[in-house]
């Protein structure tokens, strides 16, 4: 398979694309809801011999907008791009999201950029997409300009899971929880983070379990906790254990502070130095609290118990 092609601003749009049919949207988790989109647009594109395409914004338009609204992502421009093109999409054209831009109507969006630049032949969006200055676009708007100038327009109904809709907000709810199983179930796959092996404290090392420390980006993390994880490095995967929060045993004064600030990952049955490396670690299930040990030896005790209770309860289950 090719790889996707990224055009990164309207002004980088030069080649034509043939019957382009294309989806429109942030995109943030690209969850099942998301891929449900996807296959539509690869399926529609097929039927027409065209091209698919996804129109996504960045930065995303909160951050623009309303700052004080923004909230961490589940997938921060790189992974959102990796999780696309594992969906088997194309093409994504990644518009520059402005406060000028964000001054267009849905009708200049629509005509400016739909169709004089992309010239599209159908657009198929989720239920509750909206676009345009004021958020006043929506699939009717779509509709009713469609039929001005001649391209189609699909509306994907809402995608139930154990009746549950799926949404970028619901999961970012679950994973803030520490329900990271459940938000499993809504993405497709394990709430993965992307990042890379910096240097720590390597506490871990005089404990006897070396652990991986990840630097902290702006994306999403689970609720502070031990968690069971897989790690995948080099396209290798392996069992581990990740520590999301603030290490109270050593950092008492630290806990409770604001957002979690390290993310460790012991890995199971690896002594490679990993450091300046990236690896990504999917969350599989919360094990417990982040909890304050009296002595680094009540610590190395848990430990052991927690690689004991995942490896019964979590890594025999899980295997692919």
């Amino acid at each position: 398979m090719k790889d996707m092609e990224i055009i990164k601003g309207i002004e980088n749009f030069k080649r034509s694309f043939r019957n382009p049919v294309v989806t429109l949207g942030n995109f943030d988790g690209v969850h099942l809801g998301h891929q449900q989109i996807f296959k539509r647009v690869k399926e529609e594109a097929s039927k027409v011999h065209g091209e698919g395409m996804v129109i996504t914004f960045e930065p995303h338009p909160l951050k623009v907008l309303v700052p004080e609204k923004f909230f961490p992502l589940l997938t921060p421009f790189r992974k959102k791009m990796i999780l696309i093109e594992k969906s088997g999409i194309e093409t994504v054209l990644c518009i520059d999201f402005s406060l000028a831009f964000s001054e267009l109507t849905p009708f200049e969006f629509i005509k400016n950029i739909l169709v004089e630049k992309v010239k599209v032949k159908k657009v198929i969006i989720g239920y509750n997409y909206h676009f345009g200055k004021g958020q006043k676009g929506d699939a009717q708007t779509l509709k009713d300009t469609g039929k001005l100038f001649d391209f189609e327009v699909e509306v994907v109904e809402p995608l139930k899971v154990a009746q549950t809709i799926v949404s970028s907000s619901k999961i970012r709810d679950l994973i803030q929880s520490g329900e990271v199983e459940e938000a499993s179930i809504l993405l497709g796959r394990d709430y993965p983070v992307i990042g890379k092996v910096v240097e720590g404290a390597k506490r871990g090392q005089t404990l006897g379990f070396p652990t991986a420390n990840l630097e902290i980006s702006d994306e999403l993390y689970p609720k502070a906790g031990v968690y069971a994880v897989e790690v995948i490095w080099q396209q290798q995967r392996f069992h581990g254990l990740a520590n999301v929060g603030l290490n109270p045993t050593f950092s008492p004064e630290q806990a409770g502070k604001g957002k979690p600030i390290s993310l460790e990952v012991y890995i199971l049955n690896f002594n490679r130095d990993i450091y300046g490396e990236e690896i990504q670690v999917d969350f599989i299930r919360r094990i417990r609290d982040e909890v304050r040990f009296d002595s680094p030896s009540r610590l190395i005790n848990q430990i052991q118990k927690d690689i004991q209770w995942a490896q019964e309860n979590v890594f025999s289950r899980h295997e692919r």
